[in-house]
């Protein structure tokens, strides 16, 4: 896939909001998860949740995705409304590179959660993403490190697709 460069504009606390868990039938690594964004033609990397930390276990087969709305890549240049998937439909994990690869989800998971609007400025739009407000959801920098969204800042860059136009049904 064709990724590229964008850059933190704004990251904004809203109310609560239904939330999704991609549960997969694939582990990932650091620098690897799902692309999801408030629009089909503007999409953030959003890691898995492989790395250790204080707050829960590892689970590296999971991407904290986002809000109901949001719309996640899925293989053959598709995309769907995260509240439209089910268990044993497929999904497209992405790395930094743009590599890919065809996983399966195993559950979904969604619950209320805090959540923050995610502005990032790309090459050819600026838009964004609604996404869990915690420590343990990372989007994906350039360099194929995450950073939590809770330590985002206006100028922080991120791994992102972005296209031109819109996709009428997804």
């Amino acid at each position: 896939m064709a990724l590229s460069e964008g850059e933190i504009v704004s990251v904004e606390k809203i109310i609560i909001g239904d939330r999704v868990c991609i549960d997969t039938i694939s582990n990932m690594v650091e620098g690897e998860g799902m692309l999801v964004g408030d629009y089909s033609n503007g999409m953030v990397l959003v890691n898995s949740e492989a790395l250790e930390n204080p707050y829960v276990a590892s689970r590296p087969f999971r991407v904290n995705a986002g809000a109901v709305h949001c719309y996640v890549m899925t293989p053959n240049d598709r995309t769907r409304y995260l509240s439209d998937l089910r268990s044993g439909d497929e999904v497209l994990v992405v790395n930094y590179k743009g590599e890919t690869f065809n996983s399966v989800v195993g559950r979904i998971k969604l619950e209320k959660r805090p959540m923050l609007r995610i502005v990032i400025k790309g090459k050819i739009k600026t838009f964004s993403v609604v996404l869990q407000n915690a420590e343990t959801i990372r989007v994906v920098t350039p360099q194929g490190k995450s950073k939590s969204v809770v330590s985002l800042q206006t100028g922080d860059k991120v791994v992102i697709f972005e296209e031109q136009g819109g996709r009428h049904f997804g």
